[in-house]
């Protein structure tokens, strides 16, 4: 459904031919139809044949992702939104479904991009598709060679970049999160590599309470990321609507 609102390619839709009706299935009919999506109704085993991830809810859609972007195209249409560039890279991550989690997130909090390294780290995966509900057809990507060197360009470009690890000294509440910044999230194993967090201007911690040692990458990323939008969106002050003590 996401797909198909969001108006990317799509080339033709499968059904299963005993699944049953509902809204949420008739919306998708309905919106096909109006795009001439190619509709076919097949069998559930030729479903589990051509899906990748296994759990296809008896739905599949042939979709084309939007072609990746170069760093600077990212950057000069976060800047076209006239909005501070929210920026979000991932160094290293290999879960696909971190990946997709962290864009669903990224794309919720009003991030204007996912930057994705080429190499040792999942991309815009089936799985990953699926994990972000639609939100990788929406956030524009960049994928680099580096990402060492592309922070380093952002910076240069004005963009203040922090890092997310567990043994940050900073909590991430305590940290000014307003400006064009890019968040920085290290993979599930390794954390930051030493050479990305050399390049951070700042990196930030989740504070946490219980036994747990540290928080899934995404969870982490989450955390931080609505930090920053709250920051972004917050009402200053009013000295005049302050309280006084009645004396």
């Amino acid at each position: 459904m996401e797909a198909l609102r969001a108006g990317v390619s799509v080339g033709r839709l499968r059904i299963h031919d005993r699944l049953q009706p509902s809204p949420v299935i008739d919306e998708i009919l309905a919106t096909a139809k109006a795009r001439h999506v190619l509709v076919e109704t097949v069998p559930g085993d030729v479903l589990d044949a051509v899906s990748e991830t296994g759990r296809h809810q008896g739905v599949i859609a042939e979709v084309r992702l939007p072609p990746a972007l170069s760093l600077e195209d990212l950057l000069s249409r976060a800047r076209a939104s006239g909005a501070d560039p929210l920026l979000v890279v991932l160094d290293g991550l290999e879960d696909p479904q971190n990946v997709g989690a962290i864009a669903r997130s990224a794309e919720a909090a009003g991030a204007h991009g996912l930057i994705l390294g080429e190499r040792r780290s999942a991309g815009a995966s089936p799985g990953a598709l699926r994990a972000s509900a639609g939100a990788l057809l929406m956030l524009p990507v960049s994928v680099v060679p580096n990402i060492a060197k592309a922070l380093e360009w952002l910076k240069a470009e004005g963009v203040w970049v922090a890092g997310t690890a567990q043994d940050a000294a900073k909590p991430y509440f305590e940290a000014d999160l307003k400006g064009p910044l890019a968040f920085v999230i290290g993979s599930e194993a390794r954390g930051l590599q030493r050479l990305v967090r050399d390049r951070c201007d700042f990196v930030v911690g989740v504070p946490l309470h219980g036994r747990i040692e540290s928080l899934n990458a995404s969870a982490a990323a989450a955390v931080v990321l609505f930090e920053a939008a709250r920051q972004r969106t917050a009402k200053p002050a009013n000295p005049a609507e302050r309280s006084t003590t009645p004396k």
